[in-house]
């Protein structure tokens, strides 16, 4: 099944294109296509990566996903995922994002790091990552899978550049000694009702565990973080399914709040 895939990446690059362009979800990707590997699956994420970046798009960072050891758990992996973010992706604190332009969006409540140094090694530490970070936000993603009914495998949400769509950065930059990243508290509220909440912590214990895991990765495919990349380092409480338009707040313990805003 898999010598057959092979021949068939750019099928199901294609596909998943054609479902984010007409907001028409498709069937989990192994049920069309039979086993697809991880390797396999990155393979399809690079294709319209590529793709996006010949159309004239821009990388400005990527996106950690699964930092929740029970999603990790829920989709039988043991490592988190990544996808790569686009300037066309970016949103404002407040500026209204259209429903129309997504399929079955959800929101997740992350902190985000931007970067003011490269990060090269083969093995990264905690001090390599405090000394490249030049400040965190407050941050919301979008996460809209192009698959129907979010029946996804780990080779689905990869494949589908992690499940990414859109992100909303707050505007109050923090040097890392000002945030206790483990221990910070989150609230994603709707008015004023709470709709998510917790901590650092649920980020692989600490959002430094995931970006220091990325950084790894993305040297080991040969493409490492750089200076002024933005990267979303995982949800910090459970996900919300947004099925109509409104205003979605988020608060975290020494970033301020930030705002999801859709119409």
């Amino acid at each position: 099944m898999q010598s057959e895939l092979k021949h068939t990446l750019d099928d199901v690059a294609a596909l998943l294109r054609d479902a984010e362009r007409t907001r028409v979800p498709v069937a989990p990707l192994s049920t069309v296509y039979g086993n697809i590997s991880d390797s396999e699956a990155y393979a399809i994420q690079r294709i319209n990566c590529e793709a996006r970046l010949q159309s004239g798009e821009r990388v400005v960072g990527r996106k950690i996903g699964l930092t929740s050891a029970a999603v990790q758990k829920q989709l039988g992996v043991g490592q988190p995922d990544f996808g790569t973010l686009f300037a066309s992706m970016a949103h404002g604190d407040g500026e209204a994002i259209r429903l129309a332009s997504l399929i079955q969006p959800k929101i997740e409540a992350e902190v985000a790091l931007v970067l003011k140094t490269d990060l090269l090694h083969e093995r990264h530490t905690y001090a390599d990552l405090l000394r490249a970070v030049d400040y965190a936000l407050a941050a919301v993603e979008v996460v809209d899978s192009r698959i129907e009914n979010w029946k996804i495998s780990f080779s689905d949400t990869v494949s589908d550049n992690g499940s990414s769509a859109r992100f909303v950065l707050g505007s109050r930059p923090v040097p890392l000694r000002h945030i206790d990243l483990a221990n910070c508290y989150m609230e994603l509220r709707q008015g004023g009702k709470v709709l998510s909440d917790g901590t650092g912590a649920a980020c692989m214990g600490n959002p430094l565990n995931a970006a220091v895991w990325l950084a790894d990765r993305m040297v080991r495919e040969g493409t490492p973080l750089r200076a002024g990349d933005i990267v979303l380092t995982g949800a910090l409480g459970p996900m919300v399914a947004v099925k109509e338009p409104g205003a979605y707040e988020v608060t975290i313990d020494g970033l301020g709040s930030v705002r999801a805003v859709f119409e």
